[in-house]
């Protein structure tokens, strides 16, 4: 396949277009290319696995819209669920029976959840539970990790992941210092550090809120040993457990990372894929902790557009989708079967990579072994990775365009797309080696 010519490319005609009246040519930071240079793929339209940029090139897809588009892009099913619900209207700003059903669905494939508040976004479900979990608690501090990333609220915009890592700027400016003192930020995967710190102000700490499988500091699992204490300790000092499964809710399996690994949160934030594509997420957990919630308790939170009947159709549809039997199989096996092919072909060359999966989601490291923590992922070889990138996309392969992102796989990722895939990175690493 043949890169356009950058001097024609319409790619490079809507950035420059785009700069003039939006910060950077992007509405969200990740997509402008900064980390890894050159013109961000502005795209025309998706089908299953694959997109289309502006010059007509087609991309195999590994981010599927950051995770929502588990069972592929326009999903025939999906689109009928989306035409059919708007036909009906867009928006009404009062209840429909379809926000009760996507509800009922999620508390039954989520035993942790009782209850369920539909927002718009993974930003405002992470900073609901916070605030829902401090107006429970009476107390200020939360506890968050090194890398992990739930979204832009200012007290959590404290050695954050995801676009900021990309920057090299773990922090923002714009958010006051009081708005993060009570945030504490403890290393991933360390145990001791964390029982240090319920220690010393355990009877202060209001909650912590973990990604039990971190994807936005590229794909980095949670050890067992670091959830269960975790999950100690919030019990023993009462403080609540805050799982954000924004990316890996119905991602990683049917129940989410805390199914995996076994361990109950108090709250939970959804995101993604409960939302097929569509602006749909949602925090839940116990009863007692929802009721708090107005308008039957003193936590205030609200949104016009939560629950929007279209979205909430993408998303229930999906749900559906992705109970069909042997689906997370499928799934996990493909990434499982990616990862490997990439790491043998990796091998061939002599490059420094690894790769590890878990269920629909990936990671890729350009160093000796698998990462555990933020630091040891800040250590991978980034120059290499941004090589590997653009030589991926000149073999028509869209992955992250930064080093510190998880990938995603879908069930429309085939044999053959995998196969090409691998196909496609043996020769990029032969040319980077």
């Amino acid at each position: 396949m043949t890169t356009p010519d950058t001097k024609t490319s319409r790619n490079d005609i809507l950035f420059a277009r785009a700069q003039q009246s939006t910060p950077g040519g992007v509405n969200s930071p990740v997509r402008a290319f900064r980390s890894v240079g050159g013109t961000p793929r502005f795209i025309t339209r998706a089908e299953g696995p694959y997109f289309w940029d502006a010059d007509g090139k087609r991309y195999i897809d590994y981010i599927g819209s950051w995770g929502p588009a588990i069972v592929g892009h326009a999903h025939p099913q999906v689109v009928k669920a989306v035409q059919e619900a708007a036909a009906r209207g867009l928006s009404f700003g009062a209840p429909t029976e379809g926000e009760i059903e996507i509800a009922e669905e999620i508390c039954r494939l989520v035993p942790s959840i009782e209850q369920v508040r539909l927002v718009s976004s993974g930003t405002e479900a992470t900073m609901s539970a916070l605030r829902l979990a401090r107006g429970a608690t009476g107390r200020d501090k939360i506890v968050k990790f090194e890398g992990c990333y739930h979204g832009h609220a200012d007290s959590l915009l404290v050695k954050a992941g995801s676009g900021l890592l990309t920057f090299g700027n773990p922090t923002s400016a714009g958010v006051p210092e009081d708005f993060v003192k009570h945030t504490l930020v403890l290393d991933y995967n360390n145990v001791a550090q964390l029982e240090d710190a319920f220690e010393s102000m355990g009877d202060t700490i209001a909650c912590v809120i973990v990604e039990a499988v971190a994807g936005n500091m590229n794909l980095i699992r949670a050890t067992p040993e670091f959830l269960q204490r975790m999950r100690e300790l919030c019990t023993e000092y009462g403080a609540i457990l805050i799982f954000d499964e924004v990316m890996s809710g119905f991602r990683v399996g049917l129940g989410g990372a805390q199914a995996l690994y076994g361990i109950t949160p108090d709250l939970t934030a959804l995101g993604k894929v409960i939302g097929g594509g569509m602006p749909v997420a949602a925090f839940g957990g116990r009863a007692d902790l929802m009721h708090k919630m107005a308008p039957i308790g003193p936590v205030y939170q609200a949104g016009t557009l939560s629950g929007n009947p279209v979205a909430v159709a993408a998303g229930m549809t999906t749900l559906k989708l992705v109970q069909q039997p042997g689906f997370y199989e499928q799934l996990s096996g493909q990434a499982d079967k990616l990862v490997k092919g990439l790491t043998a072909a990796a091998r061939e060359a002599g490059v420094a990579f690894c790769a590890d999966s878990v269920g629909g989601m990936f990671g890729m490291y350009f160093s000796a072994s698998i990462p555990g923590s933020y630091s040891e992922m800040m250590a991978g070889d980034k120059e290499r990775f941004n090589r590997f990138f653009h030589g991926m996309l000149d073999e028509g392969v869209y992955f992250a365009p930064a080093m510190f992102e998880a990938g995603f796989v879908s069930s429309t990722h085939d044999d053959a797309i995998v196969d090409a895939t691998i196909e496609a990175a043996r020769k990029v690493f032969a040319r980077i080696g």
